[in-house]
């Protein structure tokens, strides 16, 4: 069952994308520095160093920009820098963002005021305005912060090629309720460190090692061995690489920070939202699986047979992109 599960799995993800693509939003912060200043940065996901998605903000009129406006071109984003100002504050404001509706990304937005509170808003295609409000909401912050966590997930291809080739490694359904709660609690111990600024550590060598770890399970898999460390004990695997996942996230959750005064809420809340989002695509994995595999039952009397003998091509196809994405975030040290 398990060599069914890895190769539905990993045939499913390398079809759907080609590239290690992870949920990039754009952000929009304000950082209130007067009674009625705002500091603004505005982000957009860009791909090369000219191109930017058609993403604008629309302000009423009654909101001024004062001086001049700083943009550039930083990695993979445009960045927007100005202060705004508008009597009596922001509070009641309708922000709305210009293209939204014809993009499939999200827009995440932050307001930080000078009392320390903090809101947080998601918009989408379907939802691209929100009014501001006099204060923040615990459970605003939570829900936004929680599907943030769902959406990292599903759309972070490395990591769900990670845990798919666990699921592999693992075996039983005893040794992969283990093997993921090992990578669960190491990722979430990382996150929570790192998301609290206790231990800091340079994003792309991490991300260049998340990666290599892939290419290291490939690997594994390609192999004829079953009695190396890591087929014997997958947990020790899925932990100590776990830790690795779990800055990775962390870098996540930078992009947008998290709310002073409600950082328990938010960091909880992403946190469960990883953890659902990777229950969701276990069992999305194994409920499709089951339903493939009897189907094929009616061509062929040995479906788990037959998909095994793809297995180690499906595993250097995934050790040959991993590697790929690896030297290309290696690349990125010097850039």
């Amino acid at each position: 069952m398990s060599r069914f599960l890895f190769g539905f799995a990993l045939l499913l993800l390398i079809f759907s994308k080609a590239q290690a693509d992870e949920y990039r939003p754009a952000y929009l912060e304000l950082r209130q520095t007067g009674d009625e200043i705002f500091d603004l940065l505005w982000k957009v996901p860009a791909r090369g160093s000219d191109m930017r998605l058609g993403l604008y903000i629309d302000f009423p009129d009654d909101v001024k920009t004062i001086g001049s406006i700083r943009s550039s071109f930083v990695g993979n984003a445009f960045i927007e820098r100005s202060t705004i100002s508008r009597r009596g504050g922001l509070s009641g404001v309708e922000i709305r963002i210009e293209g939204l509706t014809r993009m499939t990304t999200d827009v995440l937005v932050r307001i930080e005021r000078l009392d320390g509170t903090t809101e947080v808003a998601r918009l989408t295609a379907s939802t691209p305005s929100f009014v501001v409000t006099a204060a923040a909401q615990t459970w605003d912050v939570a829900t936004t912060y929680l599907v943030f966590g769902i959406l990292h997930i599903w759309q972070g291809t490395d990591h769900l090629l990670f845990v798919a080739c666990l699921i592999l490694i693992a075996g039983s359904w005893k040794r992969i309720l283990i093997t993921i709660t090992g990578f669960t609690i190491a990722h979430s111990v990382t996150l929570t460190l790192a998301a609290l600024e206790l231990v800091r550590l340079a994003v792309p060598p991490i991300e260049a090692m998340i990666a290599l770890s892939i290419v290291f399970l490939a690997r594994e898999i390609a192999l004829d061995r079953r009695d190396t460390l890591t087929w014997r004990y997958p947990i020790v695997v899925s932990a100590t690489f776990g830790l690795l996942h779990g800055f990775g996230f962390a870098s996540a959750l930078a992009e947008i920070g998290l709310p002073q005064t409600e950082i328990p809420a938010a960091l909880l809340a992403f946190n469960l939202g990883v953890e659902i989002g990777q229950v969701v695509f276990v069992s999305a994995i194994i409920a499709a699986a089951w339903v493939v595999k009897y189907g094929l039952q009616r061509f062929t009397p040995n479906p788990v047979k037959w998909l095994s003998l793809i297995e180690k091509p499906v595993a250097y196809s995934i050790g040959g992109i991993t590697m790929f994405w690896t030297l290309e975030r290696v690349s990125a040290f010097w850039i």
